[in-house]
């Protein structure tokens, strides 16, 4: 009984608690808050040996710190196919100063993280860490990009990861018409694929691999991107660690674009057709018309689960065929050449009408029939797109990672802003003319019995 007299007490004393505390109409005296830190601009600086330095000190307590180098696949030779693959893969193994179980170690120690990732034109190499860690984590950084050591038994070890890449690719339609058509479009460079060939698979050796990394992974080939580091930090880091990589590497070869077509015939229901002509290299003003006129053509819904009913594709092809499909504008712009056209899926039967359909849209476009109000809509979705890729860290840092590789410098956002919307519609006909006269690539695959030839488009 003792006991529940006691709880019947307990809300007599919390009442009496509360009259011995302040008023509620009296306001709570709040911590004095720190003042933000002010907001920096992009910072970017090019060494005497080639380097050029980028960095965006943003006072997050995550500091991350990117190697672009110009050695992706276009830079391969008929002797080394694959060899780019293959480095990708490569970046966790043992180095001169560094054994491969110390840096997954190191790493996990720091709570850091590595990764690797290639195009046709740059590999990258990423790091990320706590703040205070940076000067460590740039350590296990600039090994894996100046000291590897490819050992012959270490490299062997990669064929069965190189077989997995391979296998994985080839689940997806998409990436193997887009490796097909750049086969199909160049004579050289652009047409190396990101996957190693068959022929190649277990046979890239460590000489191929030190002879590529010499010519290619030089301070001159390279930019050097911080996130959350002050600019002399990394200029710093820069200077001393990468000093051993100095020069200009080896003479780049220029894209020549050829056209022409390439049919993988199998027994699959869906056909996968890419149609294209060559467009506007990546930061020209021709490239910008381009983007515009992708949008107005159509480059996937919008809406979660939408069908983007907007674009001209869908509205002309929806009148061709009752079947479902899918239709989207493509684009893939580099240095110095890039390919713009349709990316259809349909069924194997309709493969032609949906084709059909898809070039005479882009036809209308080049004879004028878009309006003005349609150009408006597509630089907005253009700027939109833009402005909402650089939020996250990793976008923001391939942005500026590319335009310091390519122009050394860095264009801030109200620039390519004011770019975009120096576009009109006289320039967006001129692009859409480009693709119908320009002369035409094709890659399709499935069952082909009904799909046209690039010379009947």
């Amino acid at each position: 009984m003792r006991g529940i007299r006691s709880l019947h007490n307990i809300p007599k004393r919390c009442y009496a608690a509360a009259r011995r505390s302040p008023a509620l109409t009296e306001p709570l005296a709040l911590p004095s808050l720190a003042k933000p830190l002010p907001p920096q601009n992009v910072q970017v600086s090019k060494l005497p040996n080639g380097l050029v330095i980028a960095s965006l000190e943003n006072n997050s307590p995550l500091s991350s710190v990117s190697v672009f180098v110009k050695a992706g696949s276009r830079y391969e030779t008929v002797e080394n196919q694959g060899v780019s693959h293959v480095l990708r893969l490569a970046a966790n193994l043992t180095t001169k100063g560094v054994s491969a179980f110390k840096i997954c170690r190191g790493l996990e120690a720091l709570g850091g993280s590595l990764s690797v990732t290639s195009s046709r034109e740059t590999t990258v190499y990423t790091a990320g860490c706590m703040r205070d860690n940076i000067d460590s984590l740039f350590e296990y950084l600039v090994n894996v990009i100046t000291a590897q050591d490819f050992r012959p038994w270490e490299v062997s070890g990669l064929t069965s990861r190189v077989k997995i890449d391979k296998a994985l690719a080839q689940q997806y339609p998409q990436i193997g018409v887009i490796e097909k058509l750049h086969e199909a479009a160049y004579k050289n460079t652009l047409s190396n694929s990101l996957y190693c060939p068959d022929y190649m698979v277990g046979h890239i050796s460590s000489a191929q691999l030190h002879s590529f990394v010499a010519d290619n992974f030089t301070t001159g080939r390279m930019a050097l991107v911080g996130l959350g580091v002050k600019h002399s930090v990394l200029r710093q880091l820069g200077e001393g660690l990468l000093s051993e990589r100095s020069g200009a590497g080896a003479p780049v070869a220029q894209a020549v674009y050829r056209g022409g077509e390439l049919r993988m015939q199998n027994t699959d229901d869906l056909v996968h057709a890419l149609i294209t002509s060559e467009g506007g290299v990546t930061g020209s003003a021709e490239a910008n018309a381009f983007s515009v006129l992708q949008r107005i053509l159509g480059a996937g819904p919008h809406i979660k689960r939408g069908s983007n009913i907007t674009s001209k594709l869908r509205q002309g092809i929806a009148k061709a065929t009752t079947q479902p499909f899918d239709a989207t504008a493509f684009n893939a712009s580099y240095t110095d050449s890039s390919l713009f056209g349709i990316y259809t899926i349909a069924q194997a039967d309709s493969a032609g009408e949906v084709i059909q359909a898809a070039v005479a849209q882009v036809s209308g476009v080049a004879e004028g029939n878009v309006s003005e109000e349609d150009v408006i809509r597509a630089k907005n979705q253009v700027k939109a797109e833009y402005l909402m890729s650089i939020e996250s860290a990793e976008s923001l840092m391939e942005e500026i990672g590319a335009q310091a590789l390519s122009t050394a410098a860095y264009q801030l956002p109200d620039a390519i802003l004011q770019s975009i919307d120096g576009v009109t519609h006289d320039e967006v006909v001129k692009a859409a003319n480009k693709f119908v006269d320009g002369k035409k690539t094709m890659a399709s695959c499935g069952q082909l019995l009904n799909t046209p030839f690039v010379d009947e488009l």
